[in-house]
C-alpha cells in the first residue's frame, strides 16, 4: 500500500486540476453571470471577455479577483465574496449598489488622512481599515485630483511613497469611472426606457437643429433633450471604456460596406452615430435589455437579452465569441495557481525525503510524479496562452516569469533523473513557486495579455532570440538555486554529506555550461533581430549590456573552474551571484527607464530587487566562512 501512495496522490491531485478544466454553468432561475461574462469586448488592444476584464480590473484596485463585500468579518463568520463578473455587473448596470462596495485598497496612512478616511479597522461601523467604497472616496476626489496633478508634474522615480500611493488611487479612480460607463451612463435610472426615450427625440431634435441653423423657428424642447442625451454620450466617450458594440456587416443607409473585421465601437460612440442616421444595432438595444432587467431584479428578461445577443455575434463573431469562451474557461482553470499549489506539495514531499532518504524514497518519487503533474499543468497553461494571443510564449515580463519557471522544471527533472538524490525535485519546486510568485505580483498591474510593445511585435525573433535568452535565465537561477542548496544544507544541517557535495558540485557546472550556450546564443540572436529592426547589431542599450553581463559572468565561472582559481565553495558562490545578475538583467535594466528595451515596469520591485540581491550576498558571506563553522563539515570531521 506504501509504494502506491505515489499514484494516489498524484491521481487525487490530477482530479482536483481536471475538475477545474471546464466552461461554468448557471443556474436557469438566476442571472446567467458566466453566459455574460462571455460576451467579448475590446481592451487593451485586444478581444476579451467581460470575466477578463472584470478579473483584471478588479486586481488592480483590490489585488484580487473576487471581491469580499463584508471585508470588515473574519474568515470564520463566513462574510459574503462575489465574484469579478458579478461586481462588473454591478458595476455597469447597477452602479448605485456598486459604489457601497469596498474595492479601493487604501494602506498608506497619510493618503487616508487625505481622503478623510478611518485608520483602523472596526467591525461594528462595518470597516476593515484597508478598503473603502467610492461614496467614501467621491467627497475628497477633488483633493486627490489636486494632488494628483500635483505628483504627476514629479519625475516617477521622484516621487516618495504617498505620491506613488496617490497616483495608485487616481488610476483606480480613473479606471473605475470607465467600468461605469462602458454600458449605459452612470446616472442612468431605466436604461431601456431612456434609450427609448432618445430614439423618440432624434428627429425632431435634429429637425429643430436644422431650423435653428436656418434661422427659422424651433422646438426648443426638442433640442435641449437632444443635446442633453448626446452631452451624455459623448462624456461616457471621453473616458475611453472599453469597446463593447460591433460594426454592423453588411451595408448601410449611405452604401458603406461594413465588414466583421473593422473597429468596434465605445457605447458612447454608438450612440451619438444614432444621431446621425446610423441604425442602433443588436449591442445597443441589448445592452439596454440586460442592464433595465439587472436593476429591476428579473433573471429572465435579462437572460433572454443575453442570449440575444450572443445570437446576433454569433453570425459575424463566432471566432471572437470561441475566444472569449476558451478564456474565460482558462480564467476558472487558474493553471499557474494551481501549478503552485502542486510544487508547494512536491517540495514538502521533498523534503522530507531528506530527514531519512534510507526509509522514505517513497516520498521522493512521490515528489517526482506531483512536479511532473505540475509540468504538464504548467505546460498547459503556456500553451493556452500562446493559442489565446496568437504569439509565442514571452510577449511581456509577466510571460518571461511563466517561461523561466517553466525552464527551471525541466531542468530540475533532468537533474533528478541523472542524482535521484531530491536535489533536482526541490530546484523545480523552489524556482517555478518563486517565478508564479512574481508573476502573480506582475499581474496586478493589468490584463497580462495586453497588445505588444512594436519592439516585441516580430513572431520571429520572440520565437528565437527571447525564448532562448530566456532559457539561458533559467538556467542561470537553477544554478544559483543549486549553490544556495549546498550553502543551506552544509552550513545550518548535517544532510550535505561528500556524496551530495559532490553531485551538486557536479550538476552546478553543468547547468552553467548550459546557461553559458543558450544566454550567449540569444544574445547574438538578439543582435541580429536590433540589426534588422533597428539597423545596428549592437548599441550598448541597458537591456543589451545585462544580456552581455549574463553571458561575461557564466563564462568566468567556468573559466575561474577551469583555470583552478576556485573549488567547490567558490564555484557556489560565483554561481550565487549569478542570481544577482540575472535578476538585474532581467528586471534592473526595466526599471532604469531607458534604451529601447525599456518596456516592462519602472520601478514598483526596486526594493524587493534590492532584498533578494542582499539576500544572495548573505548567503554567499556565508558560502566564505570556514569549513569548521559549517554543521556537515564539522561533523565529518569530528568523524
Amino acid at each position: 500500500m506504501i509504494q502506491r501512495i505515489p499514484f494516489l496522490l498524484t491521481a487525487i491531485l490530477a482530479v482536483w486540476v481536471a475538475g477545474s478544466i471546464r466552461a461554468p454553468k448557471d443556474k436557469p432561475a438566476d442571472f446567467a453571470v458566466a453566459e455574460w461574462g462571455r460576451l467579448p469586448v475590446v481592451y487593451n488592444g485586444r478581444f476579451q471577455p467581460l470575466d477578463s476584464l472584470a478579473r483584471n480590473s478588479l486586481l488592480q484596485l483590490r489585488e484580487k479577483q473576487s471581491l469580499n463585500t463584508e471585508s470588515w468579518k473574519g474568515s470564520f463568520d463566513k462574510p459574503k465574496i462575489i465574484s469579478a463578473t458579478e461586481w462588473l455587473m454591478e458595476m455597469t448596470m447597477n452602479p448605485k449598489v456598486a459604489d457601497t462596495r469596498t474595492v479601493f485598497r487604501i494602506d498608506h496612512p497619510d493618503l487616508k488622512g487625505l481622503m478623510k478616511l478611518p485608520m483602523d479597522a472596526d467591525a461594528s461601523a462595518q470597516l476593515d481599515g484597508k478598503h473603502f467604497s467610492w461614496i467614501q472616496l467621491q467627497p475628497r476626489l477633488k483633493e486627490l485630483q489636486d494632488e494628483a496633478k500635483r505628483s504627476a508634474a514629479k519625475n516617477e522615480k521622484h516621487r516618495n511613497p504617498f505620491e506613488k500611493a496617490v497616483m495608485h488611487l487616481w488610476s483606480g479612480v480613473g479606471l473605475y469611472m470607465r467600468m461605469q460607463n462602458m454600458i449605459q451612463p452612470q446616472n442612468a435610472q431605466d436604461w431601456n426606457a431612456e434609450l427609448g426615450h432618445y430614439l423618440t427625440t432624434i428627429e425632431p431634435g435634429r429637425a429643430a437643429a436644422i431650423a435653428q441653423n436656418a434661422g427659422k423657428e424651433y422646438d426648443k424642447q426638442a433640442l435641449e433633450e437632444l443635446m442633453r442625451d448626446l452631452q451624455r454620450f459623448d462624456a461616457m466617450t471621453q473616458l475611453e471604456p472599453p469597446l463593447v458594440v460591433p460594426p454592423a456587416v453588411g451595408a448601410d443607409h449611405a452604401g458603406h460596406t461594413h465588414t466583421a473585421d473593422e473597429k468596434w465601437q465605445r457605447m458612447g460612440e454608438a450612440l451619438m452615430q444614432i444621431a446621425r442616421g446610423e441604425p442602433p444595432g443588436a449591442a445597443v438595444n441589448n445592452y439596454a435589455r440586460m442592464a433595465s432587467a439587472y436593476k429591476a431584479g428579473i433573471p429572465g428578461a435579462f437572460n433572454e437579452a443575453v442570449r440575444d445577443f450572443r445570437v446576433s455575434l454569433n453570425a459575424n463573431y463566432h471566432r471572437q465569441l470561441g475566444k472569449a469562451g476558451s478564456e474565460q474557461v482558462f480564467n476558472f482553470y487558474e493553471p499557474f495557481y494551481k501549478g503552485m499549489v502542486l510544487f508547494v506539495i512536491a517540495g514538502l514531499c521533498a523534503i522530507s525525503f531528506w530527514a531519512r532518504p534510507a526509509k522514505w524514497e517513497v516520498l521522493r518519487r512521490a515528489a517526482v510524479w506531483v512536479v511532473l503533474l505540475g509540468l504538464a499543468v504548467h505546460t498547459s497553461g503556456l500553451l493556452w496562452r500562446m493559442i489565446l494571443e496568437g504569439r509565442p510564449p514571452v510577449t511581456n515580463l509577466y510571460s518571461s516569469a511563466i517561461f523561466i519557471g517553466w525552464g527551471c522544471i525541466i531542468l530540475g527533472l533532468v537533474l533528478e533523473a541523472f542524482w535521484k538524490n531530491g536535489v533536482g525535485v526541490v530546484i523545480s519546486c523552489v524556482c517555478a513557486f518563486s517565478t508564479l510568485l512574481i508573476a502573480h505580483h506582475l499581474s496586478l498591474a493589468g490584463d497580462t495579455m495586453e497588445m505588444m510593445r512594436a519592439v516585441l511585435d516580430t513572431n520571429f525573433w520572440l520565437a528565437t532570440h527571447v525564448v532562448i535568452i530566456t532559457l539561458g535565465y533559467s538556467a542561470t537561477f537553477v544554478a544559483g538555486f543549486l549553490a544556495i542548496l549546498y550553502i543551506v544544507r552544509g552550513f545550518f544541517t548535517r544532510g550535505l554529506d561528500p556524496a551530495t557535495a559532490k553531485s551538486l558540485g557536479k550538476m552546478v557546472y553543468g547547468i552553467t555550461c548550459f546557461a553559458t550556450l543558450f544566454s550567449f546564443v540569444g544574445t547574438v540572436l538578439g543582435g541580429i533581430w536590433a540589426d534588422q529592426s533597428w539597423g545596428r547589431f549592437w548599441g550598448w542599450d541597458a537591456k543589451e549590456n545585462g544580456a552581455l553581463i549574463i553571458v561575461l559572468w557564466n563564462a568566468l565561472i567556468l573559466h575561474a573552474r577551469w583555470g583552478g582559481l576556485v573549488r567547490e565553495r567558490g564555484l557556489m558562490n560565483m554561481a550565487i551571484f549569478g542570481n544577482v545578475v540575472t535578476a538585474w538583467s532581467w528586471f534592473g535594466v526595466n526599471m532604469l527607464g531607458i534604451g529601447l528595451h525599456s518596456y516592462g515596469f519602472m520601478e514598483a520591485a526596486f526594493w524587493w530587487l534590492l532584498g533578494f540581491a542582499a539576500t544572495q550576498v548573505a548567503l554567499i558571506a556565508l558560502g566564505s566562512l570556514p569549513t569548521q563553522w559549517w554543521r556537515s563539515f564539522r561533523n565529518a570531521a569530528a568523524s
